[in-house]
């Protein structure tokens, strides 16, 4: 297997409306990636796109080495973990820290399985891997959004899923609870045998160094793509915003202001 996500030529039409077009992508196994797009770019199409729930119109899709059209999608799924705020509404309040995070097992909202040993120390395991060994025992719902979004987190590592897509992860949270989170996420990208991450935002502040693949996705194509550093720069950015910008770097962190 090549590429871990292999998109040649693909076109996605709502009625006569192409929400993506012509988009060629490829990603392997161990690269991390920023999908970076402004709102109605395509972004969230795109990874429906790539988690098998809306087909191409045209092109073709193979994600783990498994060509879209004659592999089982739902048990593919199992293997690629999607984090998006959208997730927290749906999950019970009064369920426990560690029981949210055991049901990513399960791909279930809520725990109704037997709860093995193994499982437990699994949750506790990720939890403490992304630093909130603390809230153990506490439910869902007394949690602060940046607790909630680290759950999340660990409950879609639960399955220990190949692809970890963290689908703007940040938003809602403030400047502190953004730093902790990016700092869990930069451990997840250099842990050993840890999942590609595909990390999706509209913030280029949030863009971590461990990220050194981006793509810039705009009205649904493929505005460019390649070496982090060099597609955010000065030029590239200005043209990809129609604006003139400038850019800021500071401990390979960029930053964007208008000019």
């Amino acid at each position: 297997m090549e590429y871990v996500i292999d998109l040649q030529q693909v076109s996605w039409k709502r009625g006569e409306a192409a929400l993506l077009d012509n988009v060629n992508w490829q990603v392997k196994k161990g690269e991390h990636w920023v999908l970076l797009g402004l709102n109605g770019s395509g972004k969230t199409t795109l990874l429906n796109l790539i988690n098998g729930y809306i087909w191409p119109t045209t092109g073709t899709v193979q994600v783990l080495g498994k060509r879209f059209g004659s592999t089982n999608l739902p048990e593919l799924r199992k293997s690629i973990g999607w984090v998006s705020s959208s997730l927290q509404e749906k999950l019970y309040g009064n369920d426990l820290a560690q029981e949210v995070i055991i049901s990513g097992k399960h791909a279930s909202i809520g725990l109704y399985e037997h709860v093995t040993e193994e499982d437990l120390n699994r949750a506790l395991s990720l939890l403490n891997i992304l630093g909130c060994s603390h809230l153990v025992n506490r439910t869902y719902e007394t949690c602060s959004q940046g607790e909630k979004q680290k759950l999340l987190i660990a409950r879609a590592l639960m399955a220990d899923p190949d692809i970890l897509i963290l689908d703007e992860p940040c938003n809602g949270l403030d400047l502190f609870a953004r730093e902790r989170l990016l700092q869990s996420v930069n451990e997840l990208a250099v842990m050993e045998n840890g999942p590609t991450l595909i990390y999706v935002t509209h913030h280029i502040e949030e863009i971590l160094p461990v990220f050194q693949h981006a793509l810039l996705l705009r009205s649904g194509e493929v505005f460019m793509k390649g070496n982090t550093k060099e597609v955010l720069g000065k030029e590239n950015l200005s043209a990809f915003f129609e604006h003139p910008v400038s850019v800021k770097w500071d401990d390979d962190r960029a930053s964007v202001q208008l000019i």
